[in-house]
């Protein structure tokens, strides 16, 4: 995958724009969903064209109720990054777009913007896309770095690396790089990205072949994880962070979408896929989804004891289950300690492909 040069530049070949038709701003002529493209894609590193990399010096917002953004928050988090490149939140959006929140930050007063977009103009007047969670900023300039929430985690992961804390985990480690790299592509369309093209589909074709593909990956990585403690064997990486991203939402978020299109029989929880189930719990053990994302989950209360209001896609009124019994589920303690497993597993690469895949 090669980041385009100008990319949103025009609309892809046989997509729609769909101007003011709800939250999807596009859509194939068979009504299939097509994610808006990142539109700022600047990389960290010593390159003439990339951002250097300066501790203090950069900040995220983003929306801890959006899985792209909580997946940075999670791995500054396992890296130790947080006091590195801090993040500020995104508290919903309005007419004009993604609101920064009055408290916890300076932004407002430094830069001026109560709205993310702001910075997006700042950056480029020309930009006529929707702001998205979350979005790396110069604290030096104002100007937006990337929001290129696919690509981030390498930087985090790899030229962030001398400031990372001493035992930080080796999430994209050197041999396993093409691999992981395919996977992550995999999750990403299939699952990430997977329930928005249910729940975004204007058409009935187009939703039902993404239901059916989604919940053939978790059949897939089910069974890739009956004898493998992580998706690449012993050791927890990346593609772990980014499958955790969205199994840990799905219950409150996505499924009352899914369920209201294709009925509560056939739409599977997670734990209807045992070993999946028993993975999620030890990642969750393990600190994924810390105080602040629980809330942001809909599973734990805030320090006043109120939890978050209604969130996620599906029908007014649907009936969720209690957000205690969904946070006691999630802390079943599991162990799966035992589970080795190899790093070669059936899926993208296995077929001897990962050496010709790059992953810009």
């Amino acid at each position: 995958m090669t980041t385009p040069a100008t990319p949103n530049a025009a609309a892809a070949p046989f997509v729609e724009p769909l101007a003011g038709d709800g939250p999807t701003p596009e859509r194939t002529l068979d009504g299939a969903f097509v994610r808006q493209r990142n539109w700022f894609n600047t990389r960290f590193g010593p390159g003439p064209d990339q951002a250097p990399v300066e501790p203090g010096r950069y900040f995220i917002l983003g929306s801890l109720g959006c899985g792209w953004a909580r997946r940075q928050n999670i791995l500054l988090r396992l890296l130790g990054l947080t006091e590195q490149v801090p993040f500020y939140l995104l508290t919903g959006k309005d007419e004009v777009g993604w609101i920064i929140a009055e408290q916890g930050n300076d932004i407002r007063q430094r830069f001026g913007y109560d709205h993310l977009n702001g910075f997006y103009e700042r950056t480029d007047p020309a930009y006529q896309g929707r702001a998205t969670s979350p979005t790396v900023i110069d604290g030096q300039t104002g100007l937006v770095v990337s929001n290129n929430y696919h690509l981030l985690p390498q930087d985090w992961e790899t030229v962030w690396r001398p400031y990372h804390r001493p035992d930080a985990p080796d999430l994209y480690p050197g041999d396993l790089r093409p691999e992981i790299d395919l996977l992550n592509q995999q999750i990403f369309d299939d699952v990430n990205n997977g329930t928005y093209k249910v729940v975004f589909a204007r058409g009935e074709a187009a939703a039902r072949v993404a239901f059916d593909v989604y919940y053939a990956r978790l059949a897939d990585y089910d069974f890739r994880l009956s004898t493998r403690r992580y998706l690449f064997g012993d050791r927890l990486t990346d593609s772990d962070v980014r499958l955790f991203q969205t199994l840990s939402s799905f219950e409150r978020s996505y499924r009352p979408a899914l369920a209201e299109r294709f009925g509560e029989a056939a739409t599977k929880q997670v734990w209807d896929f045992p070993h999946l189930w028993d993975y999620a719990r030890d990642l969750f053990a393990q600190g994924l989804a810390d105080q602040q994302e629980q809330y942001y989950l809909g599973w734990a209360p805030d320090q006043t004891g109120q939890y978050l209001a209604r969130s996620g896609f599906g029908p007014q009124g649907y009936q969720l289950r209690p957000p205690a019994e969904t946070l006691a589920a999630w802390s079943e303690p599991v162990d799966r300690s035992g589970l080795t497993g190899s790093p070669v597993a059936p899926g993208p690469g296995g077929g001897g492909s990962a050496e010709r895949w790059t992953f810009a």
